[in-house]
C-alpha cells in the first residue's frame, strides 16, 4: 500500500505536531505488548491514507512517552484522541470499528 503512514509523536513533539496543527488531528496511543491495539492499526494506517491533507494521522507509544499520555489522562489502550485547535474533541477507547472512528472524523471535518 502506498501513502503516508501515520506519524510517529513524541511526548518532545507532540505540542508542535498535534497541539499546533493547521488540520485536526487523530492520535492512536498504543504500546506494543496490546493485542487490541494491533488490532485497530491497519485501521489506523488506512484513515492516515484516505483523509490524508484533511486529518493529521499520528501514533504514541504509551511506554515511550508516559508524559502524554499522563496529561490526557488516558488509563486504557488503544486510546484514540481526535484533536482540533489544540483541544480534545473526542475520544474513543478500545478497538473499534473504521465506521466510529470515522463518524467520529467526520464531525470536526
Amino acid at each position: 500500500m502506498a501513502g503516508p503512514e501515520p506519524l510517529q509523536v513524541t511526548d518532545n513533539s507532540f505540542d508542535k505536531e498535534i497541539l499546533q496543527a493547521e488540520i485536526p488531528s487523530l492520535v492512536d496511543f498504543w504500546a506494543a505488548w496490546c493485542g487490541p491495539c494491533r488490532a485497530v492499526a491497519p485501521v489506523v494506517e488506512e484513515l492516515a491514507q484516505y483523509y490524508q491533507g484533511k486529518v493529521k494521522v499520528a501514533k504514541m507509544n504509551v511506554d515511550e512517552n508516559p508524559k502524554t499520555p499522563q496529561k490526557y489522562g488516558i488509563r486504557a489502550i488503544p486510546t484514540l484522541i481526535i484533536f482540533k485547535g489544540g483541544q480534545v474533541v473526542d475520544q474513543i477507547t478500545g478497538a473499534v470499528s473504521r465506521n466510529v472512528i470515522e463518524t467520529a472524523l467526520k464531525k470536526v471535518l
